[in-house]
Protein backbone atom coordinates (compact mmCIF):
# COMPACT_ATOMS: atom_id res chain seq x y z
CA UNK A 1 0.00 0.00 0.00
CA UNK A 2 1.31 3.44 -0.63
CA UNK A 3 1.73 5.55 2.29
CA UNK A 4 0.09 8.86 2.57
CA UNK A 5 1.09 11.76 0.44
CA UNK A 6 1.98 14.91 1.86
CA UNK A 7 2.89 17.23 -0.74
CA UNK A 8 3.64 20.19 1.91
CA UNK A 9 6.65 18.24 2.79
CA UNK A 10 7.60 16.88 -0.67
CA UNK A 11 11.14 18.04 -2.28
CA UNK A 12 11.19 20.38 -5.41
CA UNK A 13 12.59 19.08 -8.52
CA UNK A 14 13.01 18.84 -12.54
CA UNK A 15 10.87 17.19 -14.56
CA UNK A 16 12.51 16.32 -18.00
CA UNK A 17 11.50 15.02 -21.17
CA UNK A 18 13.51 12.47 -22.63
CA UNK A 19 12.72 11.13 -26.16
CA UNK A 20 14.52 11.20 -29.63
CA UNK A 21 14.99 9.01 -32.65
CA UNK A 22 18.00 7.59 -30.70
CA UNK A 23 19.30 7.10 -27.09
CA UNK A 24 21.83 4.77 -25.41
CA UNK A 25 22.54 4.83 -21.93
CA UNK A 26 25.34 2.97 -21.29
CA UNK A 27 26.42 0.80 -17.98
CA UNK A 28 29.03 -1.09 -18.22
CA UNK A 29 30.46 -0.40 -22.16
CA UNK A 30 34.05 -0.94 -22.87
CA UNK A 31 36.22 -1.03 -25.95
CA UNK A 32 34.56 -2.28 -29.51
CA UNK A 33 31.08 -3.31 -27.32
CA UNK A 34 28.83 -0.56 -26.35
CA UNK A 35 25.64 -1.48 -24.40
CA UNK A 36 22.43 0.83 -23.25
CA UNK A 37 20.36 -0.02 -20.50
CA UNK A 38 16.24 0.05 -21.23
CA UNK A 39 16.02 3.27 -18.94
CA UNK A 40 18.00 6.48 -18.37
CA UNK A 41 21.15 5.93 -16.14
CA UNK A 42 22.03 8.42 -13.28
CA UNK A 43 25.94 9.22 -14.84
CA UNK A 44 23.67 9.81 -18.32
CA UNK A 45 21.43 12.06 -16.71
CA UNK A 46 24.32 13.81 -14.63
CA UNK A 47 26.22 14.35 -17.99
CA UNK A 48 23.75 15.76 -19.49
CA UNK A 49 23.14 18.58 -16.88
CA UNK A 50 26.59 19.03 -16.81
CA UNK A 51 27.40 19.86 -20.09
CA UNK A 52 23.95 22.23 -20.17
CA UNK A 53 25.84 23.59 -17.20
CA UNK A 54 28.78 24.04 -19.28
CA UNK A 55 30.77 22.32 -16.52
CA UNK A 56 33.78 20.81 -18.61
CA UNK A 57 35.15 16.69 -18.19
CA UNK A 58 36.59 16.30 -14.94
CA UNK A 59 35.24 19.07 -13.13
CA UNK A 60 33.24 18.16 -9.81
CA UNK A 61 29.84 16.96 -10.59
CA UNK A 62 29.34 16.28 -6.58
CA UNK A 63 26.45 18.65 -6.45
CA UNK A 64 24.64 17.10 -9.10
CA UNK A 65 25.47 13.20 -8.00
CA UNK A 66 23.33 14.25 -4.55
CA UNK A 67 20.18 14.93 -6.90
CA UNK A 68 17.81 11.56 -6.98
CA UNK A 69 16.18 10.28 -10.45
CA UNK A 70 12.98 8.31 -11.16
CA UNK A 71 12.39 7.82 -14.83
CA UNK A 72 9.14 6.69 -16.22
CA UNK A 73 8.86 4.48 -19.25
CA UNK A 74 6.41 6.33 -21.96
CA UNK A 75 8.00 4.08 -24.80
CA UNK A 76 9.96 1.35 -23.95
CA UNK A 77 11.25 1.52 -27.71
CA UNK A 78 12.97 -1.05 -29.40
CA UNK A 79 16.77 -2.17 -29.15
CA UNK A 80 18.87 -1.14 -32.13
CA UNK A 81 22.48 -2.51 -32.36
CA UNK A 82 24.71 -0.70 -35.01
CA UNK A 83 28.07 -1.87 -36.50
CA UNK A 84 30.27 0.87 -36.57
CA UNK A 85 33.46 1.29 -38.09
CA UNK A 86 36.66 3.95 -37.76
CA UNK A 87 39.62 4.50 -40.01
CA UNK A 88 38.97 2.34 -43.15
CA UNK A 89 40.47 3.05 -46.44
CA UNK A 90 42.83 5.47 -45.08
CA UNK A 91 46.79 5.32 -45.89
CA UNK A 92 49.00 4.26 -42.64
CA UNK A 93 49.42 7.68 -41.16
CA UNK A 94 45.18 8.18 -41.34
CA UNK A 95 44.57 5.08 -39.23
CA UNK A 96 43.39 5.19 -35.13
CA UNK A 97 47.27 5.02 -33.08
CA UNK A 98 47.48 2.23 -30.65
CA UNK A 99 47.97 2.27 -27.42
CA UNK A 100 51.54 2.30 -28.00
CA UNK A 101 51.74 5.38 -30.34
CA UNK A 102 52.27 3.73 -33.87
CA UNK A 103 50.18 3.30 -37.04
CA UNK A 104 48.06 0.54 -38.02
CA UNK A 105 49.29 -1.13 -41.31
CA UNK A 106 45.98 -0.11 -43.58
CA UNK A 107 45.15 -3.79 -44.26
CA UNK A 108 44.29 -3.46 -40.38
CA UNK A 109 42.95 -0.12 -39.55
CA UNK A 110 39.77 -0.22 -39.73
CA UNK A 111 38.34 -0.26 -35.99
CA UNK A 112 35.11 -2.51 -35.57
CA UNK A 113 32.16 -1.84 -32.69
CA UNK A 114 28.82 -2.80 -31.97
CA UNK A 115 27.27 -0.07 -30.65
CA UNK A 116 23.41 -0.71 -29.11
CA UNK A 117 20.30 2.33 -29.30
CA UNK A 118 16.69 2.68 -27.93
CA UNK A 119 15.06 3.84 -31.04
CA UNK A 120 11.98 5.63 -30.81
CA UNK A 121 12.09 5.42 -26.78
CA UNK A 122 10.62 8.23 -24.21
CA UNK A 123 10.50 9.11 -21.34
CA UNK A 124 9.66 11.78 -18.08
CA UNK A 125 12.43 11.98 -15.90
CA UNK A 126 12.02 13.65 -11.68
CA UNK A 127 14.99 15.03 -10.57
CA UNK A 128 14.78 15.90 -6.86
CA UNK A 129 16.69 17.32 -4.11
CA UNK A 130 16.70 19.58 -0.77
CA UNK A 131 19.30 22.41 -3.01
CA UNK A 132 16.86 24.44 -4.52
CA UNK A 133 19.33 27.18 -5.80
CA UNK A 134 20.99 24.03 -8.02
CA UNK A 135 17.37 22.95 -9.30
CA UNK A 136 16.57 26.54 -10.46
CA UNK A 137 20.41 26.71 -11.69
CA UNK A 138 19.71 23.37 -13.73
CA UNK A 139 16.19 24.06 -15.11
CA UNK A 140 17.93 27.30 -16.40
CA UNK A 141 20.61 25.49 -17.65
CA UNK A 142 18.15 23.24 -19.79
CA UNK A 143 16.24 25.74 -21.32
CA UNK A 144 19.74 27.63 -22.43
CA UNK A 145 22.67 24.93 -22.49
CA UNK A 146 26.25 26.08 -22.80
CA UNK A 147 26.62 22.70 -24.65
CA UNK A 148 24.32 21.03 -26.73
CA UNK A 149 23.06 17.69 -24.39
CA UNK A 150 22.20 14.57 -25.63
CA UNK A 151 20.48 11.35 -24.88
CA UNK A 152 23.25 9.18 -23.54
CA UNK A 153 26.02 9.98 -26.76
CA UNK A 154 26.47 12.85 -28.18
CA UNK A 155 25.29 10.97 -31.89
CA UNK A 156 21.49 11.03 -29.60
CA UNK A 157 19.89 14.38 -29.47
CA UNK A 158 16.94 14.94 -28.02
CA UNK A 159 14.02 16.41 -29.29
CA UNK A 160 12.06 19.35 -27.88
CA UNK A 161 11.03 19.81 -25.12
CA UNK A 162 13.61 18.84 -23.06
CA UNK A 163 12.55 20.69 -19.71
CA UNK A 164 8.96 20.12 -18.67
CA UNK A 165 9.00 22.54 -15.59
CA UNK A 166 10.62 22.92 -12.37
CA UNK A 167 7.76 22.15 -9.95
CA UNK A 168 7.04 21.18 -6.18
CA UNK A 169 6.14 17.99 -5.69
CA UNK A 170 7.43 16.30 -8.92
CA UNK A 171 6.64 12.47 -8.26
CA UNK A 172 2.98 13.66 -8.07
CA UNK A 173 3.42 15.68 -11.89
CA UNK A 174 5.17 12.08 -12.36
CA UNK A 175 2.47 9.77 -12.25
CA UNK A 176 0.07 12.28 -14.08
CA UNK A 177 1.54 13.95 -16.77
CA UNK A 178 0.06 12.71 -20.19
CA UNK A 179 1.94 9.73 -21.51
CA UNK A 180 3.81 10.12 -24.60
CA UNK A 181 2.51 7.63 -26.39
CA UNK A 182 -0.46 6.86 -28.41
CA UNK A 183 -3.71 5.26 -27.43
CA UNK A 184 -7.21 6.85 -25.60
CA UNK A 185 -7.81 6.62 -22.25
CA UNK A 186 -8.30 3.64 -20.20
CA UNK A 187 -11.40 4.48 -18.92
CA UNK A 188 -12.71 5.33 -21.83
CA UNK A 189 -15.04 1.98 -22.60
CA UNK A 190 -13.22 0.39 -25.56
CA UNK A 191 -15.13 -0.21 -28.76
CA UNK A 192 -16.14 -3.72 -28.34
CA UNK A 193 -17.58 -3.20 -24.64
CA UNK A 194 -14.99 -4.01 -22.29
CA UNK A 195 -15.06 -2.17 -19.14
CA UNK A 196 -12.47 0.11 -18.00
CA UNK A 197 -11.85 -1.76 -15.13
CA UNK A 198 -10.95 -5.13 -17.40
CA UNK A 199 -9.01 -2.99 -19.82
CA UNK A 200 -6.78 -1.62 -17.16
CA UNK A 201 -5.38 -4.90 -16.10
CA UNK A 202 -3.68 -5.48 -19.79
CA UNK A 203 -1.83 -1.34 -19.87
CA UNK A 204 0.88 -0.79 -17.15
CA UNK A 205 3.96 1.80 -17.46
CA UNK A 206 7.59 1.01 -15.54
CA UNK A 207 9.26 3.10 -13.15
CA UNK A 208 12.58 2.83 -12.36
CA UNK A 209 14.52 4.97 -9.41
CA UNK A 210 17.88 5.19 -6.85
CA UNK A 211 15.46 5.27 -4.60
CA UNK A 212 12.87 2.85 -3.06
CA UNK A 213 9.68 3.35 -4.92
CA UNK A 214 6.59 2.96 -2.56
CA UNK A 215 6.17 6.51 -1.89
CA UNK A 216 5.31 7.13 -5.30
CA UNK A 217 2.08 9.00 -4.77
CA UNK A 218 -0.49 6.61 -7.22
CA UNK A 219 -3.83 7.99 -7.89
CA UNK A 220 -6.75 5.67 -6.03
CA UNK A 221 -7.85 4.29 -9.49
CA UNK A 222 -3.87 3.28 -9.93
CA UNK A 223 -2.47 -0.13 -8.64
CA UNK A 224 0.25 -2.52 -8.95
CA UNK A 225 -0.40 -5.70 -10.99
CA UNK A 226 2.68 -7.79 -9.49
CA UNK A 227 1.69 -6.84 -5.73
CA UNK A 228 5.14 -5.18 -5.69
CA UNK A 229 5.46 -1.97 -4.38
CA UNK A 230 8.69 -1.09 -5.38
CA UNK A 231 10.63 -1.07 -1.75
CA UNK A 232 13.18 -3.26 -2.44
CA UNK A 233 15.82 -2.88 -5.32
CA UNK A 234 15.50 -5.50 -8.09
CA UNK A 235 19.74 -5.15 -8.51
CA UNK A 236 22.48 -3.04 -8.75
CA UNK A 237 23.67 -0.83 -12.37
CA UNK A 238 27.05 0.78 -11.82
CA UNK A 239 26.04 4.07 -13.28
CA UNK A 240 26.86 6.40 -9.84
CA UNK A 241 30.02 8.71 -11.14
CA UNK A 242 33.00 9.29 -9.30
CA UNK A 243 35.29 10.77 -11.58
CA UNK A 244 33.99 11.89 -14.93
CA UNK A 245 37.74 12.73 -16.34
CA UNK A 246 38.02 11.32 -19.49
CA UNK A 247 41.06 9.06 -18.32
CA UNK A 248 39.76 8.51 -15.18
CA UNK A 249 36.17 7.65 -15.73
CA UNK A 250 34.60 5.65 -12.54
CA UNK A 251 31.55 4.84 -11.23
CA UNK A 252 30.44 2.92 -8.53
CA UNK A 253 27.43 0.26 -8.17
CA UNK A 254 23.88 1.35 -6.31
CA UNK A 255 20.89 -0.24 -5.65
CA UNK A 256 17.69 -0.05 -8.72
CA UNK A 257 14.17 -0.01 -7.68
CA UNK A 258 11.54 -0.84 -10.34
CA UNK A 259 7.58 -0.66 -9.78
CA UNK A 260 4.90 -1.29 -12.26
CA UNK A 261 1.49 1.04 -11.67
CA UNK A 262 -1.24 0.86 -13.91
CA UNK A 263 -2.42 4.07 -14.66
CA UNK A 264 -5.84 4.13 -15.98
CA UNK A 265 -6.61 8.00 -15.81
CA UNK A 266 -3.13 9.16 -17.01
CA UNK A 267 -4.09 10.28 -20.56
CA UNK A 268 -2.45 9.25 -23.48
CA UNK A 269 -0.94 12.43 -25.23
CA UNK A 270 -0.41 11.19 -28.86
CA UNK A 271 3.04 11.65 -30.29
CA UNK A 272 4.08 15.13 -32.09
CA UNK A 273 1.89 17.95 -31.95
CA UNK A 274 -0.11 15.85 -29.95
CA UNK A 275 1.82 15.04 -27.28
CA UNK A 276 2.76 18.68 -26.68
CA UNK A 277 -0.87 19.83 -27.07
CA UNK A 278 -1.25 17.50 -24.06
CA UNK A 279 1.70 18.77 -22.27
CA UNK A 280 0.27 22.39 -22.25
CA UNK A 281 -2.82 21.57 -21.24
CA UNK A 282 -1.70 19.82 -18.37
CA UNK A 283 0.66 22.76 -17.68
CA UNK A 284 -1.78 25.03 -17.76
CA UNK A 285 -4.12 23.27 -15.21
CA UNK A 286 -1.35 23.18 -12.91
CA UNK A 287 0.11 26.68 -13.40
CA UNK A 288 0.06 27.62 -10.12
CA UNK A 289 2.19 24.89 -8.72
CA UNK A 290 5.10 25.32 -11.00
CA UNK A 291 8.14 27.36 -9.93
CA UNK A 292 10.17 28.09 -12.36
CA UNK A 293 10.58 27.41 -15.98
CA UNK A 294 8.09 25.26 -18.44
CA UNK A 295 7.52 23.84 -21.65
Amino acid sequence: MTPAHDPRHAPAGILLHLAGPLQSWGTHSAFNERDTARFPTRSGIIGLLAACLGRRRGQPVDDLARLSLTTRTDRPGVLLRDLHTVGGGLLAKGTVTTAEGKKRPPAQGTLLSHRTYLADAAFTAALTGNDTALLHECAEAVQQPVWPPYLGRRSCPPEGPLLIGLLQDPLHHLVRLPLARTGAPLRQPAPDGTPPAEQSRGESVDFHSDAPLHHLPIPPSGGDPDHLDGSTPIGEVTDDPLDLSPRRRTYRARPVYRRTVHLPDTPRGGLGADYLTALHTYLNSTASELQGGAA
